[in-house]
């Protein structure tokens, strides 16, 4: 009786463990604070840091390439000392310290040095979510019982890709609309708050992780297998440098089977075969992850409007994940089959598709970026100067000055005149007379001062010129800039403009300094309470409004566009963020299967630390770009990387030809490997997708 009650209960399944809804948990909102902040990174870095968008784009590089260089830390700190939950606790602590002091950072009234703290935040950032990366699958895998439990494993890893996709579509649409249209501490925007709710997200997620510790189960450290690796490798060079006259072997890594042993040995020589395939990988990020740098600063010059709803710029960022839930399945069970009729089969192949995908997503995006430089602002260059004039009195002036080229004109009530490109060496003053028919207005003259590189403005108000520096380029964040240039006397009383969401912004009269950000649409100029004057306004235009009064109720005014508003549409980015998707799924999902299936037991997480830090020297590699400034046109560099590419998948192709797929037992401890044909590896998908507790270490991939 008791024998057969002892059979029941050894057949009986085992529950689910419930320690797996804490750590699905901790994932959701670390992904969220991840995801949060890197959306709206570079436009902070540029519009209250100030960094040019080559420099931005460098430090969101140099950011993301420690983001997959801190993984091989975490995971030797993880498999060698501390164990799997102490390094996920210690480095998650370290990740929430960062979000909090970049959210701080960007609190106008803490005055904090907001450059430095940014930088350090970045850093404390890298170090917690790099270092934990390949922890939290792995110790997820670690709460199930295999071989029981593997159906139940399954369930884990499909729940925890849905907390990172979920945790990044929310915040990559949530963010965004915190930054702009939430107005904080006198700013048209809130980036503290657009920081700090991830920030509170991550410190939820270190309160969530630690509840569920009763639950865990905890796995003492194994030991990490990249220094066996690293001893086997050091083993060979000694043995090859004494005994290849003496004694010399097939292979220069046979030298170390005395110190290493055979299958160590064995092992080490497939993970070379696959890390020589590894060699062009860099490239292909390089491309992708220009998706939160350069595409960003694109999409800020580009229309977002669509049916009464305006895309914010670095919300385009939330189609990537909404496409790799549709893709996947599609991929699967329509696209792969098609590609399979014509003889596309196997893994190097697909992910040789997938290079090239995304060398024509770059094509795409430098069309997109040729159509988006014909409508380019003319700016100053170093050897010239911009001036404009703008005339607020009710009379004609007409102007002669001693500018190059004897410039000189006419300049009608609320009118304009400018001249876009005057050759100017250094800081000079040139003499003005502007005179004027009108008994109202009086005859002015002295000086104007033009300055290399920069765009100068005069105000004609109360009989004389009002100097302030103009602004002729695109606002950063996309949106559209108003100047109000008020010939009004001050006690005229209470003078604000109110943009379309009601935000209202002090004016002054004659204070033709102030260049005012507003929502797009129609924006009202409110003097005592009443309306003075309309503009209507859309995104990425700056626009200057000359208003003049005679009396305390009657005001006249004209609208003149500075630099015209973004008229290529967003949407326009579409085809390039889905070739990319598509080439993302073809070569980072295929990526990973190929390196899983082809991978020795022993050495899966090392192939998955060397698949990150090839993410990391990808980052780099658009640093280096960047940094070289080989071309003044953005299109002219994304014509670059496409071509660089197509290069790089043909030395990829290169590459594969000579490789030899191969098939591994089952059983970890047998030691014989099967070479199979390179045609013969349909089954590879499903033994991704059915594998046990050995697949964590490729579950926690960045998309």
């Amino acid at each position: 009786m008791v024998s057969n009650t002892l059979r029941i209960s050894e057949k009986a399944p085992l529950k689910y463990p419930k320690s797996v809804g804490f750590i699905i948990s901790n994932e959701f909102c670390e992904r969220f604070n991840y995801y949060g902040m890197r959306t709206i990174l570079v436009l902070y870095l540029t519009s209250k840091l100030h960094y040019d968008d080559d420099t931005s784009t460098v430090l969101f590089h140099v950011f993301t390439m420690l983001v997959y260089l801190c993984p091989l830390v975490g995971a030797i700190i993880a498999d060698s000392w501390l164990g799997k939950f102490k390094t996920i606790l210690y480095l998650s602590i370290v990740y929430a310290i960062g979000g909090v002091i970049i959210a701080l950072g960007a609190v106008p009234p803490l005055q904090l040095p907001v450059k430095e703290a940014t930088i350090i935040g970045l850093v404390l950032i890298a170090v917690g979510t790099g270092g934990i990366k390949p922890c939290v699958s792995a110790f997820g895998g670690d709460q199930f019982r295999l071989p029981e439990q593997a159906k139940q494993l399954a369930t884990f890893f499909s729940l925890f890709y849905f907390a990172i996709n979920a945790g990044s579509m929310i915040s990559t649409s949530l963010t965004p609309i915190l930054r702009q249209d939430v107005h904080c501490f006198g700013d048209k925007d809130c980036f503290s708050l657009a920081f700090g709710v991830p920030a509170v997200l991550m410190l939820l997620s270190v309160v969530i992780f630690v509840a569920g510790k009763k639950l865990y189960t905890m796995k003492p450290p194994a030991g990490n297998m990249i220094f066996g690796v690293s001893k086997c490798i050091s083993d060979a060079i000694g043995g090859w440098r004494r005994e290849r006259k003496t004694n010399p072997r097939k292979h220069w890594l046979d030298y170390a089977e005395a110190a290493s042993g055979l299958k160590m040995v064995s092992d080490t020589k497939t993970l070379l075969k696959i890390l020589v395939l590894y060699l062009p990988f860099p490239v292909f990020w390089a491309l992708f992850d220009q998706q939160g740098s350069r595409w960003t600063f694109q999409a800020t010059r580009m229309d977002g409007e669509l049916y009464g709803y305006t895309i914010k710029p670095d919300q385009m960022q939330v189609i990537n994940p909404l496409l790799i839930l549709g893709f996947i399945p599609l991929f699967d069970y329509v696209f792969y089959p098609i590609l399979s009729k014509i003889g596309i089969r196997r893994p190097l192949q697909k992910l040789t598709l997938g290079g090239l995908l995304a060398a024509v997503a770059f094509g795409l995006s430098a069309f997109v970026e040729l159509k988006l430089e014909a409508e380019k602002p003319i700016v100053p260059g170093p050897m010239d100067a911009q001036l404009r004039i703008y005339n607020g009195m009710p009379c004609d002036y007409h102007f002669k000055t001693d500018l190059p080229m004897g410039l000189s004109g006419k300049i009608k009530p609320l009118d304009v005149w400018q001249e876009l490109q005057i050759p100017v060496m250094k800081e000079m003053k040139y003499r003005y007379n502007a005179t004027t028919d009108n008994a109202k207005c009086h005859n002015i003259f002295g000086e104007l001062k033009l300055k290399p590189g920069k765009a100068i403005g005069y105000f004609i108000a109360d009989d004389r010129l009002h100097e302030f520096e103009d602004y002729p380029t695109k606002p950063k964040l996309g949106n559209p800039a108003v100047r109000v240039l008020l010939n009004i006397p001050s006690y005229e009383g209470l003078m604000q403009i109110r943009d379309p969401t009601g935000e209202n912004t002090k004016l002054t009269a004659y204070d033709a300094s102030k260049l005012v950000n507003v929502a797009a649409g129609e924006s009202t100029i409110v003097i005592n309470g009443k309306t003075a004057a309309n503009i209507t306004t859309k995104g990425g235009g700056v626009y200057a409004l000359v208003i003049n009064s005679d009396s305390m109720s009657s005001f006249i005014s004209k609208a003149h566009v500075v630099v015209a508003p973004n008229q290529v549409h967003m949407m326009w980015q579409l085809p390039q963020i889905i070739v990319i998707t598509a080439a993302e799924i073809m070569f980072s999902v295929t990526g990973l299967e190929f390196s899983f299936t082809q991978a020795p037991q022993s050495m899966k997480s090392v192939l998955q630390a060397c698949w990150l830090l090839s993410v990391a020297i990808g980052n780099m590699l658009v640093v280096v770009i960047a940094e070289l400034k080989f071309f003044e046109s953005q299109a002219a560099e994304f014509a670059l990387f496409a071509g660089l590419m197509i290069v790089d998948m043909f030395i990829f192709m290169l590459l594969a030809m000579g490789y030899t797929y191969v098939q591994h037992p089952d059983d970890p401890e047998h030691g014989h490997v099967e070479e199979t044909s390179k045609s013969n590896t349909n089954g590879n998908a499903n033994r991704v997708r059915n594998a046990g507790h050995s697949n964590a270490a490729f579950d926690d991939n960045e998309k």
